[in-house]
């Protein structure tokens, strides 16, 4: 597994809030940042400000004007991309192991697979199947119900 798996080759802009996103891994990514614009975000719901998208100097983020102030980092990006497209991104897995505080060995055991799969899945190497991610919904639950 590439450590610059989340390391953007290059950002495009598609029109309105919409970005194209190249990583270093050749996967190509659309992700609709208007939909992030609340608080500090605020901006992104303005095309104006999105068509200024740029890459970040070393590939880790996307700025948006001149002085770095609106920066999103290309991790983030990727994990807002996948949300997006109707897919789980990895930070959610990282979510559930963290609100439940699991270790790898003792998510790879709640979920009943490999300690190197659910890796796989935390880093982002792989997609996360959707019958795993409702398999961690059904243990939280179970859980729930176990503490009650």
């Amino acid at each position: 597994m590439s450590k610059n798996r989340f390391r953007l080759r290059a950002v495009a802009y598609q029109g309105g809030t919409e970005l194209a996103l190249t990583y270093e891994s050749g996967e190509l990514l659309r992700v609709d940042v208007g939909r992030l614009a609340s608080g500090v975000l605020a901006p992104l719901a303005d095309p104006a400000v999105v068509a200024r998208a740029a890459l970040g100097e070393w590939g880790w983020d996307v700025t948006f004007g001149d002085d770095d102030e609106l920066t999103l980092a290309a991790d983030n990006l990727h994990a807002e991309a996948v949300e997006q497209a109707g897919g789980i991104s990895h930070e959610r897995l990282w979510s559930w192991m963290h609100r439940n505080g699991l270790t790898l060995d003792t998510a790879a055991e709640a979920l009943g697979m490999s300690r190197r799969m659910v890796a796989y899945y935390r880093s982002g190497a792989k997609p996360i199947p959707k019958y795993i991610w409702l398999a961690c919904i059904g243990w939280e639950a179970q859980q729930s119900k176990r503490v009650a």
